[in-house]
């Protein structure tokens, strides 16, 4: 996997969340609306054109494939174009974690475009969502680490609408680290987790805004 250095001072990442935080909500709310119209044939003939030149704007200057992982000398990661987390990734779940205790918290809505059963989230989405705050949790040691397994147990239906994620290291045998989590809604733990991390031998200390 690699790693692009990019060596950039803490008020020029501010900036660049300044500009792009925005326009990313503004994408989700685009998905969001595009999902639940019932307007006429017409005015969505004339969206598609508008959003055709919105795309052709910002395609004038852009980078080659992916964005990758850049961080700083500082060793501040950007994941933005991660595909659970990423600044810049509008399909992404608005999913922000914070440390909490021993572990990391987030709390987040999902609307329609994560929906899978009627009124409620899809499983893979739940379970990507639980990736990555496990994922999240297993740092909080700042010792990275990779995935090994990660198992699900879905308690009932998750509702679309305002979700808690939750993760902590419950034990580290050597390079090995259990991660468990929940994500809950209003009435309490709708899908449990748990998860095998494994730190490499020589493992890097970068951290993500």
């Amino acid at each position: 996997m690699d790693f692009t250095l990019e060596d950039i001072p803490d008020d020029e990442i501010a900036r660049r969340r300044a500009v792009f935080e925005p326009l990313v909500a503004s994408v989700r709310d685009l998905v969001d609306a595009v999902i639940r119209t019932e307007v006429d044939d017409d005015v969505i003939a004339d969206a598609r054109r508008t959003v055709a030149d919105v795309v052709d704007t910002l395609r004038a200057r852009q980078m080659d494939g992916s964005y990758g992982v850049r961080y700083t000398s500082d060793l501040v990661g950007m994941a933005w174009g991660n595909a659970v987390m990423g600044m810049r990734n509008a399909i992404a779940p608005p999913v922000h974690s914070e440390p909490d205790g021993r572990g990391v918290r987030a709390t987040f809505t999902l609307g329609a475009a994560y929906e899978g059963p009627p009124g409620h989230v899809h499983g893979g989405v739940c379970a990507l969502v639980l990736d990555q705050v496990l994922g999240e949790a297993a740092a909080v040691d700042n010792e990275a680490s990779y995935t090994g397994t990660i198992e699900f147990r879905y308690l009932r239906p998750t509702p679309l609408g305002r979700l808690v994620a939750r993760a902590e290291i419950v034990e580290r045998v050597g390079r090995k680290k259990t991660v468990r989590g929940t994500l809950s809604d209003a009435e309490g733990v709708t899908v449990e987790a748990e998860g095998l991390f494994i730190v490499p031998k020589d493992p890097p200390t970068v951290g993500v805004r």
